[in-house]
């Protein structure tokens, strides 16, 4: 639906798809994902020129948004602890432990101008089959004496979406350094170890993302490299970054 739309509106103005649940979701590669009422599943419609900033590092945008989902929790007066993070290149996560959500961008270019469609979702109310966001205001308040309110899937939403707004006005202005701060302060990885290829591969560490929003690793010996998330997968479970 978003998709036939969007070029049917004016270029200045909004798109926005809310699903209360999803039984056709899309997810990188061919995986499908089947979300049940309780998340936070929207698809938006982005316009960006190709020279702008933003336009030069597309691959950013995953970035963007996934870190616009965890400060829509996190940027709320009192909830600025609950442990939600970011994972490269595109998953939400509760600490580095469980998966909450996750953003999907495709773009197609037109003249000059990127549309870019933004899938993104993320669980707020169910504690099955993993956990939600939810549960961490739950665990917070146990643990802390506090009495933090639940949120809702349409606030959140709502706050992703102002948040990402703000963050896309950030970078057009300053470049990639204008948000890496925000984005490192809240991502899993600073400082881990991974194996590059395979399980018997050399061992590397992760040192952040480079000016297109492309993981960077270090080797032992050699020079940082970039390894690009659209072919590869980070497995945090194997702890590997694994050519697909």
């Amino acid at each position: 639906l978003i998709g036939r739309l969007m070029f049917e509106l004016p270029e200045e103005m909004g798109l926005i798809a809310i699903a209360v649940r999803q039984t056709q979701g899309k997810g990188r590669g061919s995986n499908v994902w089947l979300s049940p009422v309780g998340c936070a599943l929207s698809t938006l419609h982005l316009t960006i020129p190709q020279h702008s900033n933003l336009g030069q590092r597309i691959p950013f945008i995953q970035h963007l948004v996934s870190l616009a989902v965890v400060e829509s929790v996190r940027s709320i007066p009192g909830y600025e602890d609950i442990d939600l993070r970011v994972k490269w290149p595109n998953d939400i996560y509760y600490s580095d432990l469980m998966k909450l959500g996750g953003v999907l961008v495709n773009s197609t270019l037109i003249e000059t101008t990127f549309h870019v469609l933004i899938g993104f979702g993320f669980n707020v109310n169910n504690s099955n089959p993993t956990i939600c966001i939810n549960d961490l205001i739950t665990k917070f308040n146990k643990e802390e004496g506090k009495k933090l309110k639940a949120l809702t899937p349409d606030c959140l939403i709502a706050r992703t979406v102002t948040v990402l707004e703000r963050l896309i006005d950030i970078f057009q202005e300053k470049g990639p350094n204008g948000v890496l701060s925000s984005y490192y302060k809240y991502w899993v990885h600073s400082g881990k170890q991974v194996r590059l290829c395979s399980e018997d591969g050399p061992v590397a560490w992760i040192v952040g993302i480079d000016d297109y929003g492309f993981l960077q690793v270090h080797e032992e010996g050699k020079d940082v490299e970039s390894v690009h998330p659209d072919g590869n997968s980070f497995d945090m479970l194997r702890n590997l970054i694994v050519p697909k």
